[in-house]
């Protein structure tokens, strides 16, 4: 099916462009989410008629992307979960998680606008993109941790999950020393 592109669509083209895509994309995504508009001799001269309004709500849209880029870009989103000594989560942080706290935060995120490949199942720092327009994109990091000293202890790169262990090594070197004090065993 052929679409015209209302705005920028990555890997796919530019406001304007008249691309051919599957079928089940072009309905599915592209004409329900109300961007792009089937490639009918109508909605071209419609879009021609229109170019100019669709091109300055786009570059108002995206200077207000900016606006909001340039204080999200690099913040760093406290999450606080709990979970067993190895760091791993009784639950995962998703997409909503993070909005919900860059929203307590100060900053409008929507949870659509927040790019998880995979859900957060551990504790630690993690980098998040966010995809405030589709030409502008930000990372913020997000603090995943069991309490607010240990994400203050993670924010200053101390590991949480660490635990003392003794390798057989080190147990057979204590040994071995212990033996040799005693004169049973020379080293």
């Amino acid at each position: 099916m052929d679409v015209i592109l209302l705005e920028r669509v990555a890997k796919l083209g530019q406001m304007g462009d008249t691309v051919r895509v599957r079928n089940g994309y072009a309905r599915n995504f592209l004409l329900a989410r109300g961007k792009a508009l089937r490639a009918t001799e109508n909605n071209k001269k419609h879009f021609d008629t229109q170019r100019a309004q669709i091109e300055a709500r786009n570059l108002e849209a995206k200077k207000e992307a900016e606006a909001v880029a340039e204080k999200l870009n690099g913040q760093s989103f406290t999450i606080i979960r709990q979970a067993g000594e190895s760091g791993q989560l009784y639950g995962s942080v998703s997409a909503r998680d993070i909005a919900e706290a860059a929203t307590a935060g100060g900053f409008s995120v929507n949870r659509n606008q927040i790019v998880l490949v995979h859900p957060i199942k551990t504790l630690g720092l993690h980098p998040t993109p966010v995809h405030l327009h589709p030409e502008v994109d930000v990372r913020i990091t997000v603090n995943v941790a069991r309490s607010d000293e240990e994400a203050e202890r993670q924010s200053r790169g101390e590991s949480v999950t660490l635990k003392e262990e003794t390798s057989m090594d080190d147990l057979g070197l204590e040994v071995g020393a212990a033996l040799a004090e005693a004169g049973d065993v020379e080293l």
